[in-house]
């Protein structure tokens, strides 16, 4: 994750617009993990016709939650549905940098890829976990301060970016990691944020988090439970490898805005036509989020690489039938009628 402080002057983008895998130790700096190898697993079998579409659950008025604690409230920028929003105007254009016909990858499974598990986990802090002093070698100066409540068994991300996220449910916040490393018994990031899972607030402007857009990673994880229990009420988290300024609920950027290079915090969806019916009803619970949530482009990275927690429990060749979307199936939608107040994630 590149990152970089940027001009004030960008600021006016803003208005344009449980299970986790055993513990893991703390893995040292390794490659980003490659692309899992394609499965020879086909969305329907020749002849036998497509399977049924399964019903989505019926809508709550209620958020995404975990362990008892909202994943940020029902009105939240990641919680709202953008099916109905006017498709923006740099779509083709934006689509066309990502990739219109590179192909989508689901960046989290089962098992291990490259010596280690495959997603972003995530930890639940107990009550009374110890609070450990962070020191921070790269974006301190954008970071939230120590200590956070780290337990002794801690999952964190395989790849590069090592990230820790983990949810204390007594007091419902959110502590998120960049670059998170144990040395000698101290605590290292390279950037941190802290969000208390009750608040539409957002970072400082022109502030990082622990990824690049500024903004929290776990609200756009796809998690297992969530797919399984057939409706996941909130955006997903992507990647792209070339990004250029920020809009709105962003508040961060690896580089100035270019025309046709989409920004970080653009919302992408599935296209409403997208016929979900040769995919099994788990995947048609991931693609019905799309349609309905969309996608945030968050962090570069990977092209059109969705983001999510490992859990043994996924069937990757499953998961490989997704690597059928490409980027003309998605459209960038204008989010900035959602906009209420640009220092807060509450959308309309």
């Amino acid at each position: 994750m590149k990152k970089l402080i940027l001009p004030v002057s960008l600021i006016l983008l803003l208005a344009a617009c449980q299970p986790v895998s055993a513990p893991l130790p703390v893995p040292p700096p390794t490659a980003p993990p490659a692309p899992q190898a394609a499965a020879s697993l086909q969305p329907a079998s020749p002849g036998s016709g497509p399977l049924p579409i399964i019903s989505p659950a019926p809508p709550s008025l209620d958020g995404p939650a975990l362990n008892d604690c909202p994943l940020f409230p029902a009105d939240n920028f990641w919680n709202v549905p953008v099916d109905a929003l006017p498709v923006h105007p740099q779509s083709q254009a934006w689509v066309q940098s990502i990739g219109a016909q590179a192909e989508f990858h689901m960046d989290f499974g089962s098992g291990e890829w490259d010596g280690g598990p495959i997603g972003i986990p995530y930890t639940l802090a107990p009550a009374k976990t110890q609070l450990q002093p962070i020191t921070f070698d790269e974006y301190g100066d954008e970071s939230d301060p120590g200590p956070y409540p780290i337990p002794a068994e801690t999952f964190i991300e395989w790849g590069s970016d090592h990230h820790l996220l983990i949810v204390h449910a007594d007091e419902c916040k959110l502590y998120e990691l960049y670059h998170a490393h144990q040395q000698n018994g101290q605590w290292y990031a390279g950037s941190a944020a802290v969000w208390d899972l009750n608040s539409n607030a957002l970072r400082p402007l022109e502030w990082t988090s622990a990824d690049a857009a500024g903004l929290p990673i776990l609200p756009g994880l796809v998690r297992y439970e969530e797919a399984a229990a057939g409706e996941i009420r909130h955006a997903l988290r992507f990647t792209a490898e070339q990004t250029a300024g920020f809009i709105w609920p962003a508040r961060h950027q690896t580089s100035d805005s270019q025309p046709g290079i989409p920004p970080l915090g653009a919302r992408f969806r599935l296209k409403p036509g997208f016929d979900l019916s040769p995919y099994p009803p788990l995947m048609q619970t991931l693609l019905r989020a799309m349609q309905t949530y969309g996608i945030v482009l968050a962090d570069n990275g990977s092209n059109w690489y969705i983001s999510g927690s490992p859990d043994p429990r996924w069937d990757n060749d499953m998961l490989h039938l997704l690597d059928a979307l490409h980027g003309s199936d998605f459209e960038a939608v204008d989010t900035s009628l959602l906009l209420q107040d640009p220092n807060s994630a509450a959308a309309r």
